[in-house]
């Protein structure tokens, strides 16, 4: 803290996070490893210079840097927030929403994009989903060519026709965004912020919201913040998770999805890769630990995919309806 001029009179320790009480006020010290810290800094300074400022400022040192080195650690310093609101669950998310469509709209940037390596990528990831499916048949096959099946089994059996139809769906939908955006050689990136949660999302004492933890911030697709909240979201008891839904289009009301960005969205938010984990490692590593720790977590990834299935068949039905009433005007 001496490179900042600051005298402490106490500390509290909160993970990684720092409280410190000084001469000057209540601060946060934050350590990180000293490889993701060039990033950060620079995608901190790019969010600064794009005008955008709901995120918790960094200090300088007396020096200038936004960063300080000591035994292998990097720290920064900020403004302690009280983090005080008492907004409700659904609207903090929702004003979290807002913000993180401003912060996507004001770091929006064209990147140039090969036709040959969208079709490359595309070629790629149908060929590996199709294996999926195939690995999926197969697998069904051997556990009804048994006469008694292992619990673990017997419960993919029944789970199997949602299976398959989570596949056919991600698949199609990955062909619909293949077919929109073949010919064209620019792709949207933003400043991605990397583990967008409410616990990342803070208020300051006026209860304005402000972003903390970029440090797994980069530029990547705007899916890139998007579709890991969705599935941490889901991983719990089914739900009618109406709530996520609202939040989503809360965000697309500020920052609109272009021609195959919902197909591409919808593709990998409905492909069932953890159910496919499931399945293969039980399949590879059978006998290495107790089936029951195969079947809870097939189960759990099951629960998982019904849950990012309500969402994906909201919103698909949501883009159908904008699809029907836009027609309608245009044949008015």
């Amino acid at each position: 803290m001496s490179h900042y001029h600051l005298e402490v009179h106490y500390a509290e320790t909160f993970g990684r996070l720092m409280k410190v009480y000084t001469n000057n006020g209540v601060f946060a010290l934050k350590t990180i490893p000293p490889k993701q810290g060039v990033d950060f800094i620079q995608n901190v300074q790019r969010i600064y210079q794009r005008g955008y400022n709901r995120i918790v400022p960094i200090f300088p040192s007396n020096d200038g840097r936004y960063a300080v080195l000591h035994k292998n650690k990097l720290y920064y310093l900020m403004p302690w927030l009280p983090n005080e609101a008492n907004s409700e669950r659904n609207e903090k998310h929702k004003q979290m929403f807002r913000e993180l469509a401003r912060l996507h709209s004001l770091s929006v940037k064209d990147m140039e994009v090969k036709k040959e390596e969208r079709e490359e990528h595309y070629e790629k990831t149908i060929e590996e989903w199709k294996k999926h499916k195939e690995f999926a048949e197969e697998f069904l096959k051997v556990c009804e060519r048994k006469i008694y099946m292992s619990p673990f089994e017997l419960m993919y059996c029944l789970y199997y026709f949602d299976f398959l139809q989570a596949l056919d769906f991600s698949i199609k939908k990955f062909e619909e965004w293949f077919k929109k955006t073949k010919e064209l050689e620019k792709v949207r990136t933003v400043i991605a912020h990397g583990k967008v949660s409410t616990r990342h999302f803070v208020y300051d004492d006026r209860g304005y919201g402000y972003f903390i933890n970029f440090e797994n911030s980069r530029i990547a697709s705007p899916h890139a913040d998007l579709l890991p909240f969705v599935v941490n979201s889901s991983k719990t008891y089914p739900v009618m998770n109406t709530d996520c839904v609202e939040w989503l289009y809360t965000y697309f009301k500020y920052f609109t999805f272009r021609d195959g960005e919902m197909e591409l969205f919808m593709a990998y938010l409905s492909h069932p890769v953890h159910l496919i984990q499931s399945v293969k490692h039980f399949h590879e590593k059978k006998g290495s630990k107790p089936e029951i720790r195969y079947l809870q977590n097939l189960q759990s990834n099951y629960w998982q995919l019904k849950n990012t299935e309500y969402v994906v068949m909201r919103m698909e039905e949501i883009e159908q309806q904008k699809k029907a009433a836009e027609n309608q005007q245009t044949e008015t």
